[in-house]
């Protein structure tokens, strides 16, 4: 089955582009470095002939608010009337857990802005909804940073690795439409702050976190809901501390 994998040379679209090709799939990593740009149309149709199933996991070179929301919304647009010309069957897009309950983020409204234009367009689909991924715990303690202090929210968060998404994401990709919403969450819930506090821990930084119910998470002040999936979500299996451990190994070697 031929699949075209749109941002397929990033941290998600890489890996899931690996496991299908594992799985026997003809599996396309759709990129500008691979002629293929979905805000241009260049390339756009050539890539789909002959595709049964398109997964969006591309991201905006530039998160400002009025940048990523026209990104994902021409880059859906585009995507979209093509997959329609080519008869593509399943269009399978990774969104983010809690996007709608956080509306002061623009890249948040440009999620679901990109899951409207999707939801409308007729086009058999599944959006896969990940929560934070543990890559991006470093940026998020770097963002809190005032001097030597971090001051996060002590709402709960359960974050899941890449590869977790990535196996998830696969198994969405390779089953029937579902015309709606997967979540895919960590397989632990922890406070914001103690979150930070590991990962600083693990890579001896001195910084202090200090907790703080006021502190706005990219814009946004935070309760237990907010970054937590529902009761129904499909749960990965690397834990936190196990993928500091091998990271923090890694990153010595």
């Amino acid at each position: 089955m031929k699949i075209v994998v749109i941002g397929g040379t990033g941290l998600i679209g890489s890996k899931l582009v690996k496991n299908l090709r594992e799985r026997g799939h003809d599996a396309f990593a759709a990129a500008p470095s691979t002629g293929v740009n979905s805000i241009t149309r260049e390339g756009l149709a050539q890539a789909m002939d002959g595709a049964h199933v398109v997964v969006d996991v591309a991201n905006a070179p530039s998160w400002e608010d009025q940048a990523v929301l026209e990104f994902f919304e021409t880059s859906s647009r585009n995507l979209l009337a093509a997959e329609a010309a080519a008869g593509v069957r399943h269009h399978v897009a990774l969104s983010i857990v809690g996007s709608e309950r956080l509306p002061d983020n623009g890249y948040f409204r440009a999620k679901v802005a990109q899951e409207n234009l999707i939801k409308a367009s007729g086009m058999p689909y599944t959006i896969l909804r990940a929560t934070q991924f543990f890559e991006f715990v470093g940026g998020i303690a770097q963002s809190a940073t005032v001097g030597e202090e971090i001051h996060l929210s002590p709402a709960l968060i359960q974050p899941i690795a890449s590869d977790d998404v990535a196996a998830a994401l696969t198994d969405v990709t390779l089953a029937a439409p579902v015309n709606g919403t997967v979540e895919v969450a960590g397989p632990e819930a922890m406070p914001l702050d103690e979150l930070v506090r590991r990962f600083l821990r693990a890579t001896r930084d001195t910084r202090k976190v200090v907790p703080d119910v006021h502190a706005r998470y990219f814009g946004d002040v935070l309760d237990d809901q907010s970054l937590t999936p529902g009761k129904n979500s499909r749960l990965g299996a690397i834990h936190f501390e196990d993928w500091l451990a091998q990271s923090t190994a890694q990153a010595g070697r």
